[in-house]
């Protein structure tokens, strides 16, 4: 299921933003990416999205800033004593230019640099806190709009049930009308093959009618059918992550459909049977799309 949600905060001069997003997927797939010295935070983020959902490729970012405040800065000597040493140098090399200022010197990238203030231990488990419950807020808003798509998607998965008990109903009509017209049927074949030929014995057609009637019997699979649509719908109706239960139902549904259409012998019949197998397919289709 698809979503995304986004969540900032601001602590002790520290900044940060979680950005999570959420594709479809058969399983779960979790790729989190914390800057560094946050790498605890990722296991913890880790746990929680696999808590929290069983379906869907779920990315998990997280930026972290420190404001610059009051904390001043330093003159970084080792890289200062190095441009001095050099000096000497590039004075031979360019004898007519003045020499260096203490302005220009400072200037130079490296020499003068940030003091970031240390957080004592107390301060950093706080702030670790305070992302994490950050996090929480952008892990609900992600499962609060995968929960809005589900029930958009619930009402087409009912559409698609809908027909696929439609066409049920009509394929019963048929099938209920199925042994007289293969009895009429094999009666007016076998006299018209044999014409010339002694008919056969009552008792006879009568077993060839009853073998044809039970091969073309379709009463079970639509019996099946039934079940399965009441299954899907009862499995909607729990909530939760019912996907992959779902998954199995469309492989039973697939397989009724199929003999539905292999035992047919009448183009109504094998009409409705094609129409199963389109509803059905687009059932599946929309079903990869859940939890």
């Amino acid at each position: 299921m698809t979503g995304f949600a986004r969540d900032e905060g601001q602590k002790n001069g520290c900044t940060w933003t979680w950005e999570l997003k959420s594709v479809n997927a058969k399983g779960l797939d979790v790729r989190c990416r914390v800057p560094g010295g946050q790498e605890n935070l990722e296991k913890v983020a880790r746990d929680r999205v696999a808590k929290m959902f069983k379906r869907g490729n779920v990315t998990v970012n997280l930026s972290v800033k420190w404001l610059k405040g009051d904390a001043g800065v330093r003159v970084n000597h080792q890289v200062l004593e190095q441009m001095l040493a050099t000096l000497p140098e590039i004075r031979k090399q360019l004898p007519d230019v003045n020499p260096p200022s203490i302005d220009g010197l400072l200037a130079l990238r490296g020499i003068i640099e940030p003091v970031e203030e240390e957080l004592s231990d107390e301060d950093r488990a706080a702030l670790e806190m305070e992302i994490l419950q950050s996090f929480e807020v952008a892990l609900t808003a992600l499962s609060a709009m995968r929960s809005e798509e589900g029930a958009r998607l619930a009402e087409a998965l009912n559409a698609r049930l809908d027909e696929i008990a439609g066409f049920c109903a009509e394929a019963e009509k048929i099938a209920a009308l199925q042994p007289a017209a293969i009895r009429e049927r094999l009666k007016t074949q076998v006299e018209a093959l044999l014409e010339d030929v002694p008919a056969l014995p009552e008792d006879r057609l009568a077993q060839e009618a009853a073998l044809l009637m039970t091969k073309a019997d379709i009463l079970e699979e639509l019996d099946r059918l039934k079940s399965h649509e009441e299954a899907a719908r009862d499995l909607m109706g729990q909530g939760g992550a019912v996907g992959r239960k779902l998954d199995f139902l469309c492989q039973e549904f697939n397989r009724e459909a199929n003999t539905v259409c292999s035992k047919s012998q009448d183009v109504d019949l094998t009409r409705i049977g094609l129409g199963l197998k389109t509803s059905i397919e687009q059932f599946r289709e929309q079903v990869q799309n859940i939890e």
